[in-house]
């Protein structure tokens, strides 16, 4: 088409769009801050081992899932390096409250069968709640990959839809103990009682019960695939030489100049980064006022404290699910409140390896948290933020290291090494908002607010990523789409799929 399309930031919204763009024949150039691409996909090396950035238990990737649909459509499906969890054992809970485990199968026979044996007087109420989970996200054209609108059509779905998802599955269960079981989720959406949208809750849900999968040693290797597709096609994508400007004229951009000094010009242009961040970007009379501030109004889903831990060799066996702990049931709702003692539960997790054996070598171990609790270190850079940020931070190490040792006795001895990162390092490295990795919140009492449209009020700028639509693995290559399709037009990809 000998259009050029700019796209500022290479996370995995940018390079989705970009990889589908050149795919189409437009002239594509990305351009990422950091040293290394991907956004959340981001590998590092510390004592000898790559670590993923985040964690990452990836759903739609099962045979005709819909990721897997993009992945064949650019050619990549095959080259695709993943592990699937054990289907008997997707996900294993531990509610401190009462010490009790709770393991949880793949498959809707295989869900209702696990949970029902815990609460066999709520089996057919299971019944009932995973239908109508499944029923709400196959009535989602996009989730789906069905010709439409192009959006996710909030409005025009059922009354339940747009319920907040804590009454949704109460109007299904009637077990107090078996609802924030089945919120187990929460921390990978920023689940919120009285807010989260039940549509929300049941997207994430319907991948997980029809099959995870986790990348094999490290997620790197799936930014480095959308990036072969394209420069493949005839496009680049540029690290370590961020955009520092937008420059804007009659609600259009005329060129965006990066930290070298060097000025791109395109047809269109593509924000990848949070919308907040792209304010700084720009004079601030490019947008109106009223589009700035009701995008800077929107409530940010939690931050997140983690550990990356080296394990003594042959000292902890692998572990092919994903383990959440919790403290007490009613707290599910509730993992960001900087008012709650912290950490309300963590995910922890053995990434898989190459060939992988009966040992771990190392472990991943991520706890939702407000970016209240790093606010007093907030205008300080990385490497410069004092001792007290430190110590901050090993105390925090400790908490999160007790309550392992909860579910896995003698885990501390297992430790050879361990790092840190805390939302400031989230906030940083990405150029996200309070540091949050799910975007944008969703909230069912004022659902407008919250929906972004992929065109902006300038003419040739397009966003993507996670703070439109749905985030995640899966809900940022559907945003993607989105975003192609306001150049390519309606359902031009998705004709294609």
């Amino acid at each position: 088409m000998n259009q050029k399309v700019v796209i500022i930031g290479a996370g995995l919204g940018g390079l989705f769009t970009g990889a589908i763009l050149a795919k189409e024949g437009l002239q594509v150039t990305v351009l990422e801050k950091n040293a290394t691409i991907g956004g959340g996909l981001q590998t590092f090396k510390r004592f000898g081992e790559v670590f993923d950035t985040g964690m990452h238990v990836i759903g739609g990737m099962q045979p005709g899932g819909n990721i897997w649909r993009i992945c064949r459509y650019l050619g990549i499906v095959d080259k695709i390096r993943i592990k699937d969890v054990d289907a008997d054992c997707t996900d294993r809970l531990y509610f401190a409250e009462d010490q009790s485990f709770y393991t949880i199968a793949k498959g809707e026979e295989g869900f209702v069968a696990s949970l029902a044996g815990y609460f066999p007087q709520e089996r057919e109420n299971l019944q009932c709640y995973v239908r109508a989970v499944l029923t709400m996200t196959d009535s989602v054209d996009l989730f789906n990959l069905r010709p439409s609108n192009g959006t996710l059509s909030l409005f025009a779905n059922s009354e339940e839809f747009l319920m907040s998802a804590d009454d949704f599955i109460a109007h299904y269960v009637r077990d107090e103990r078996l609802r924030s079981i089945l919120a187990y989720m929460n921390p990978l959406y920023g689940g919120r009682a009285h807010q989260t949208p039940a549509y929300i809750h049941a997207i994430i849900s319907t991948l997980y019960i029809h099959g995870a999968s986790r990348f094999v040693g490290g997620s790197s290797h799936f930014a480095d695939l959308l990036v072969q597709v394209i420069t493949d096609h005839g496009g680049e994508v540029i690290a370590n030489d961020g955009v520092q400007w937008i420059e804007v004229n009659d609600r259009k951009v005329d060129f965006v100049r990066t930290r070298s000094g060097k000025v791109w010009q395109a047809d269109y242009y593509i924000s990848d980064i949070h919308p907040c961040s792209m304010f700084s970007l720009m004079d601030e009379k490019a947008l109106p006022k009223s589009y700035r501030q009701r995008l800077q109004s929107i409530p940010n889903a939690h931050s997140a404290f983690s550990l990356y831990i080296q394990l003594k060799k042959d000292s902890f066996e692998y572990i092919n699910h994903s383990e959440y702990y919790m403290t007490r049931y009613a707290d599910v709702w509730h993992f960001d409140d900087p008012e709650k003692a912290w950490p309300l539960g963590f995910l922890f997790m053995t990434p898989p390896e190459e060939n992988q054996g009966r040992y771990t070598r190392k472990a991943l171990v991520t706890a939702p948290m407000s970016f209240d609790m790093v606010k007093r270190w907030e205008n300080t850079t990385v490497g410069h933020r004092g001792e007290d940020y430190l110590q901050w931070k090993a105390e925090k190490a400790e908490a999160l290291l007790t309550l392992i040792e909860e579910m896995h006795p003698g885990f501390r001895s297992c430790i050879e090494n361990m790092n840190t990162a805390s939302p400031l390092t989230i906030r940083d490295f990405y150029a996200v908002k309070e540091g949050s990795i799910c975007g944008f919140s969703k909230d069912c009492n004022n659902i407008a607010l919250s929906q972004v449209p992929v065109v902006t009020k300038i003419s040739n700028l397009l966003l993507t990523g996670q703070n439109n639509n749905l985030h995640g693995f899966c809900g940022v290559p559907l945003t993607a789409i989105n975003t192609c399709e306001a150049i390519l037009g309606t359902n031009a990809i998705i004709n294609k799929l």
